[in-house]
């Protein structure tokens, strides 16, 4: 018996090594993957060679853009063991740095995943046939304020939106606001006044906007800025304003963080209080209309099925321009075609311009089209850091030189750079401008992403920024002591400069690479001071609003920055008021 028994011990013994990693006990792994705005690191448990749990243990990746891929694609990871399942629309990078750290903590535990996945689609469960008095399309600034006023007036409301996530280039954008006579001026002491605004912004457009248009903007920005302060709860810097191209004076307020996070999520806060339904992956496809020609709603697409939305009152177009879309770039103006990237969010297709014209609306300034001068080299994206720009960072090209005013218009800036050795050039700054500029501060995620890549570099002396960039020395520092006794005069002899220098003699220094990049259409519908959209005629077409960049007639051939938050704003409560008002058919 005891010899029997030996031998029953040591066979379960040997059985339970043979096939130990069956009965072994979960293990869990770190992984790191670089997104857009830095590293993001998961903690990934395996038990049994699968997958069981994704724990996101740090990102800084926009909270909004990025909630797909750190909900749905996570979660898909997990059901079907791989890491490699579909990407989120419009949030790219940040679903492939998911992807990154769940290979990489994968590796760590000697775990061998499945391969690519393609993930069933869920369709949520919609009525084919859905009935508003209101329909926003489009969920950036002007869908949402035209949504949340279309509410607040009385009307039912609801907004389709073809990416998976809301906020489209309201999100991204640095989301500066234009408005004269704000309480931040009249703090700082700063004279300013409704009908400055409005000739800054005609002359800056070259008068090639509608003057009645324009004029509704300017009036209307300082309205609509207390309300996003006040009824949606926006929180803005208030000891501190930008002073952007083409400003007479610094009037551009400044979100709480420097970016239009603080809007959207403000946004999306009123809307959901309201119980405002959101669809997302819903592509509006086409303007319905009755026999008389009003446009009473939209075709739209979820996952190749149709949907009805019918407007009783009326449709909004808050669909943005057309700067993802190189095709309708090209055809409108050759030169910004194929050649620039650019810093709009993938859904800027020119949707709601395409489906209006088909109805006979009547578009303007289509061949406008402006670059962002300092974006990244890489991505296309719009440098945040560069608000740096408006405090007193100065603009050098590859020999060191100044080229150009850093507070012209964006168009003559853009220009300027791309008649420059590699068609690039670099903005330097040091502590006292970035004391100012907070910069660096704001922007901690995008610091860490460019020094890795490169386009970034912090030095202590004017040498190791020269030397890092190949830059002539003695050239550099021909320019910074030019820069600084303008700062004690106040006079730019060389290029003018309208805001206020800093001695840069000292360091530590920030130096950035940057390039321009498409970042506005300003062509698109043509509508009036009451966002109703035109035909050919010049006359509305009755159930139809538009707002934002998907319009045409306010910025001309240069929109000036922060102009765009002005219009968005004011023309989405407009378009929302209007079209709760009318008659419901």
């Amino acid at each position: 018996m005891a010899k029997h028994s030996i031998r029953i011990l040591r066979t379960t013994a040997l059985a339970l090594a043979l096939c130990g990693t069956a009965f072994a006990a979960p293990v869990t792994t770190e992984g790191t993957g670089v997104g857009k705005h830095g590293d993001v690191t998961v903690a990934v448990t395996f038990d049994g060679g699968k997958i069981t749990a994704i724990d996101v243990k740090s990102s800084l990746e926009n909270p909004i853009l990025a909630k797909g891929v750190f909900t749905d694609m996570k979660d898909a990871m997990v059901r079907y063991n791989s890491a490699d399942v579909d990407v989120v629309a419009g949030a790219t990078l940040s679903s492939e740095a998911l992807r990154t750290a769940v290979k990489a903590a994968a590796e760590k535990a000697g775990v061998a995943l499945s391969g690519p996945v393609v993930v069933a689609k869920r369709t949520p469960k919609i009525p084919e046939k859905n009935i508003y008095d209101v329909v926003v399309v489009g969920s950036g600034g002007a869908g949402f304020s035209a949504a949340i006023t279309a509410h607040d007036a009385g009307a039912s409301v609801v907004i389709l939106e073809k990416m998976p996530t809301v906020g489209g280039n309201s999100l991204i954008s640095g989301a500066e606001m234009a408005a004269a006579g704000s309480w931040v001026q009249q703090k700082l002491g700063i004279k300013d006044s409704v009908e400055q605004h409005f000739q800054d912004t005609m002359k800056g457009g070259d008068n090639l906007g509608d003057p009645a248009v324009v004029r509704t903007m300017v009036e209307g920005a300082l309205p609509a800025a207390l309300w996003c302060r006040d009824e949606i709860g926006v929180e803005f810097v208030e000891d501190n304003l930008f002073h952007f191209g083409g400003h007479s004076v610094k009037r551009s307020l400044i979100p709480k963080g420097a970016t239009g996070s603080e809007f959207i999520s403000k946004f999306m806060a009123a809307a959901e209080k309201r119980n405002i339904p959101i669809v997302t992956g819903m592509k509006a496809e086409e303007l319905l209309r009755d026999a008389d020609g009003r446009v009473t709603g939209v075709r739209a697409v979820m996952d190749g099925k149709d949907y009805v939305f019918e407007a009783r009152r009326g449709t909004v177009l808050a669909t943005g321009g057309f700067a993802a879309n190189v095709d309708m770039r090209t055809k409108a103006n050759p030169f910004y075609g194929a050649g620039f990237k650019t810093t709009n969010m993938p859904g800027a297709q020119g949707d709601g311009i395409v489906m209006a014209e088909k109805i006979g609306a009547a578009v303007a300034n289509m061949d406008q089209i402006q670059t962002y001068p300092m974006c990244d080299p890489v991505s296309g994206a719009i440098e945040l850091i560069d608000d740096a720009r408006f405090e007193g960072a100065i603009l050098i090209n590859q020999e060191g030189r100044r080229f150009v005013e850093e507070l012209e218009r964006r168009d003559v800036m853009s220009k300027a750079i791309l008649a420059q050795t590699g068609q690039y050039c670099y903005a330097l700054f040091n502590q006292k401008v970035e004391d100012r500029a907070h910069a660096v501060q704001n922007h901690q995620d995008e610091v860490a992403v460019f020094s890795r890549t490169g386009i970034l570099y912090k030095g202590e002396t004017l040498k190791d920024v020269a030397d890092h960039f190949k830059i002539p020395l003695d050239a550099l520092e021909d320019t910074v002591k030019k820069v600084s006794s303008y700062a004690k005069t106040g006079k730019d002899l060389d290029f003018n400069y309208r805001g206020k220098f800093e001695d840069l003699t000292t360091g530590p220094y920030w130096i950035y690479r940057g390039v321009p990049s498409v970042h506005h259409t300003m062509g698109g519908l043509k509508i009036n001071p009451k966002a109703q959209v035109l035909d050919s005629n010049g006359k509305p077409i009755e159930g139809l609003w538009a707002a934002g960049e998907v319009t045409g007639v306010t910025h001309g051939s240069n929109r000036l920055g922060s102009n765009a938050y002005a219009d968005i704003i004011v023309f989405g409560r407009i378009a929302g008021e209007e079209a709760a008002k009318a008659v419901a058919k």
